[in-house]
């Protein structure tokens, strides 16, 4: 934030509860994963659904950040150094010691860095446009664009040609063929156009528009999570493995 004193602690807490949302439910995946009990997996399965939501809450904010941060291409670079980082613990690493099924290609930091990127890149011109008016375009071109991974736009009334996801080499775009896998995936369609939303909102955060309270804390701890997400994203896998791994390990040594 440009102002300390002027931060938007309902931005931090609402981040903070996001991450630790996604937290909560991957835990249930690697409950599944490595401990091998399918209740773990039915409990992840059905909290996907509510998944849209969490994701919409952080990139949203993340986009009204880009708008009050002092360099959004710095921290663009940042993140998406991270988000390579995490693909190569995951897809070399991991598999190198047998750790296998938790790759990650473009997952939501390489997105999150490439969206900050363009948007710091296009920002004398974000700045010059009509906030509703980006909001609106925005929202309704990911709208249409939403379906572009199920090879289609416009709500499944065009179709995309088939030719286009015959490799993976579009993969960034939401176009690939069957044979991709990723354990987290984001692609910029239509997800930066959600962030563009959040950067276009993000101008009546910059002129200090938002309500009284939502500068004010509310919960500590998810100001505190959202405040370093950066970091509580990058920990909370290898965090969660070594308890799961710990937990394998004891219940092998009493059953024994």
């Amino acid at each position: 934030m440009e102002k300390k004193k002027n931060r938007i602690e309902l931005l931090d807490e609402l981040r903070g509860f996001a991450i630790i949302a996604m937290i909560v439910h991957h835990t249930f995946l690697d409950i599944g994963f490595v401990l091998g009990l399918d209740w773990g997996y039915k409990a992840f399965d059905k909290l996907c659904a509510l998944q849209p939501i969490f994701w919409s809450i952080f990139i949203i904010i993340s986009g009204i950040c880009s708008r009050l941060s002092r360099n959004t291409l710095k921290r663009g670079a940042l993140v998406l150094g991270a988000g390579l980082a995490v693909t190569l613990v995951t897809a070399v690493i991991m598999p190198a010691v047998g750790v296998t099924g938790a790759e990650i290609y473009f997952g939501i930091l390489s997105c999150l860095g490439v969206c900050m990127i363009v948007t710091g890149l296009c920002m004398p011109l974000i700045e010059k446009t009509d906030y509703r008016v980006g909001m609106l375009v925005s929202a309704l071109l990911f709208a249409v664009s939403w379906g572009i991974s199920d090879k289609t736009l416009l709500f499944g009334i065009i179709k995309l040609p088939e030719t286009l996801y015959q490799t993976n080499y579009l993969m960034p775009l939401g176009i690939y063929n069957n044979t991709f896998e990723s354990a987290d995936y984001f692609a910029l369609i239509p997800w930066f156009f959600m962030f563009l939303f959040g950067a276009f909102f993000g101008k009546t955060a910059k002129d200090g528009a938002f309500p009284s309270w939502t500068y004010k804390r509310h919960c500590k701890a998810f100001a505190f999570v959202g405040r370093n997400s950066l970091w509580f994203y990058l920990a909370h896998q290898p965090v969660l493995y070594a308890i799961m791994y710990a937990v394998a390990g004891i219940i092998y040594l009493i059953y024994k």
